[in-house]
């Protein structure tokens, strides 16, 4: 089944002086996806994010959203995008009725469709109870909630969130992220965020930033494969020495010595030695009595790509081929 391109970005790069914040970024989101945007602090999600929703113009590229390219036709780019900054654009002084009926008339919302649009975001985003109060004297998990509302009022295509639980209590971030996965059916959403437990929770694709460059692309489900990847944990009665351990295989890159026989055994993605490794053990009498895989989290995944010396990596899933 073909699936609804709502947004090509080509070849995005922001410089500031000499300094590249962002270098050549390229990806895609179809309708109903929600997209993480991953990456440690300074990475340049923000950066992204900003070019992406116009608020900042980029040194080089493109932005296609719908089939409207936002740099000839930005006002009608733009109004398909909704946008949560990190720093909510809150009017803390107003109710949030009276914020929402201020947001409502500024994206262009015709009159007579104008409560129906309040009324609707209210009750997607839970602010019934809270509508006559003061945005000042909500706390802080609400404050997203409006901001959030802001950025959907006028049912927008695409709706970018920058950090959108940062300084939330747990209760706060399980309702936020809930609703970030209820927009995803309506609206792609975008977002960006340095927390890992978050894009698990949220996503269906992720993409990894470093250091101003995309390093990976890969659906959640390619990442959860990876925790499975190539690594064994060992455990000898009677154990040979490392040496001979890792002369076993020329697909083992390093064995760790754990001490009083277990070993951690690194090994070339889809090249397992479990299976000469038992064979071994029985021929020589090393008493084999524990061979199990360890499953990597994704902060060791993550770790490894953002303190990587290499070259980035580009992994395209079969969906982007």
């Amino acid at each position: 089944m073909t699936q609804e391109r709502l947004l090509q970005v080509k070849n995005l790069s922001r410089r500031y002086g000499a300094q590249w914040a962002v270098q050549n970024i390229s990806f895609e989101i179809n309708r109903g996806e929600v997209l993480g945007f991953l990456g440690p602090n300074g990475a340049g999600k923000s950066t992204t994010m900003q070019m992406v929703s116009a608020n900042l113009a980029p040194t080089t590229g493109s932005i296609v959203i719908n089939g409207i390219d936002l740099f000839e036709q930005p006002r009608a780019a733009k109004a398909l995008l909704g946008y949560l900054p990190e720093q909510p654009p809150l009017y803390r002084e107003l109710t949030v009725d009276e914020y929402l009926n201020f947001v409502v008339r500024l994206n262009g919302i015709k009159k007579g469709a104008q409560s129906r649009a309040i009324a609707h975001v209210k009750e997607r985003c839970g602010l019934g109870d809270v509508s006559g109060r003061l945005i000042a004297n909500l706390s802080k998990g609400y404050q997203q909630r409006v901001g959030i509302a802001q950025a959907i009022i006028h049912s927008p295509e695409i709706v970018i969130l920058d950090e959108p639980t940062v300084g939330l209590d747990p209760i706060q971030i399980r309702a936020i992220r809930e609703l970030i996965r209820e927009l995803g059916g309506d609206h792609s959403v975008i977002l960006s965020t340095h927390i890992l437990p978050e894009v698990q929770a949220t996503c269906d694709r992720v993409q990894i930033i470093n250091r101003g460059e995309l390093v990976v692309s890969d659906t959640i489900e390619g990442l959860m494969n990876r925790m499975h990847g190539s690594t064994l944990k060992v455990a000898l009665r009677n154990p040979p020495s490392v040496d001979e351990l890792k002369s076993l295989s020329a697909e083992i890159d390093e064995i760790e010595s754990l001490g009083e026989g277990h070993f951690r055994i690194h090994f070339r993605p889809e090249q397992s030695p479990a299976e000469l490794l038992v064979e071994q053990a029985v021929a020589k009498g090393w008493g084999l009595y524990e061979l199990t895989p360890a499953a990597r989290s994704l902060e060791d995944i993550f770790v490894d790509i953002t303190t990587s010396e290499h070259e980035p990596l580009e992994l395209a899933t079969e969906q982007e081929a």
